[in-house]
């Protein structure tokens, strides 16, 4: 089985993409359940500059928007509430819609790069305290810029004991050997797969063992196909890890993590 605990939805600038793209890549390359969050939630664009107020849209009804898709597949998808967290906080009407829509709300999704905001930012303490009242994991981008730098998700991680976090990219574009350090020092610090280079998801496994690490594929940011990709993931690290560390990595982690409870016919 094959759990995707990294993946989007959403319609904003070039951006396009619907849950039924999600559902065809999935069903192309194998893949049993997928979380997703939706792009709509960004603060800022590719070069770091703030999106225009008339292209924003507030993150109640971003939250409403996600949850409305992954009800009409919810034994394949599963939402990450993707907070904006610069611009506005939760709010009472946020926790009265998590509680409303709790079954298809697996955590919360926090993007440091499109915020501008660092995870152990003081402004984060409501957040937190929202992913605490409803035992939500926090999964957050890491890397590309200062805000995203791993040592800040590190730092809200060791503040905060009772809240599982997922380092996403586990510090994108560079040898990950930073991130994998806090990983392995924090038993409630995990790291995800995105665009991570093989060899240091392999070094991630070696160092902090496979019960940290989560498959994650961006899927469908980089097209239709983004899932191939991932190819070396499905077969390689079959051939170079134990069969109980692949099942950790693919989809027992994400299971555990995110309370994810799939019927046992999908279990392939």
């Amino acid at each position: 089985m094959k759990i995707d605990s990294h993946a989007h939805i959403g319609r904003i600038f070039v951006y396009n993409l619907s849950y039924k793209r999600v559902l065809l890549s999935m069903e192309k390359y194998g893949v049993d359940f997928s979380l997703v969050s939706s792009f709509e939630s960004i603060e800022n664009d590719s070069r770091g500059k703030p999106v225009p107020w008339i292209l924003q849209k507030r993150q109640n009804r971003v939250l409403i928007r996600t949850v409305k898709s992954v009800k009409k597949a919810p034994d394949r998808l599963g939402a990450l509430i993707w907070l904006k967290i610069r611009q506005e906080t939760p709010n009472k009407r946020t926790y009265r819609l998590i509680e409303k829509y709790r079954r298809y709300i697996y955590g919360i999704k926090l993007h440091p790069y499109r915020s501008r905001t660092a995870p152990d930012d003081p402004r984060m303490q409501p957040v937190y305290e929202l992913a605490r009242h409803f035992g939500l994991p926090v999964v957050s981008h890491t890397g590309d810029c200062e805000e995203g730098d791993s040592r800040h998700l590190y730092n809200a991680a060791k503040a905060n004991p009772d809240i599982n976090f997922v380092a996403v990219h586990m510090d994108i574009d560079t040898d990950s050997k930073n991130v994998i350090g806090f990983i392995k020092e924090l038993p409630n610090l995990y790291g995800d797969t995105t665009w991570v280079p093989y060899d240091n998801v392999l070094n991630a496994v070696r160092t902090c063992g496979s019960e940290k690490i989560l498959f994650g594929s961006d899927n469908p940011m980089d097209g239709r196909d983004t899932l191939q990709y991932s190819k070396k993931f499905f077969v390689d690290l079959k051939e170079d890890i134990s069969e109980e560390d692949y099942e950790n990595i693919m989809h027992k982690n994400a299971e555990r993590l995110f309370g994810i409870k799939l019927p046992a016919a999908e279990r392939t």
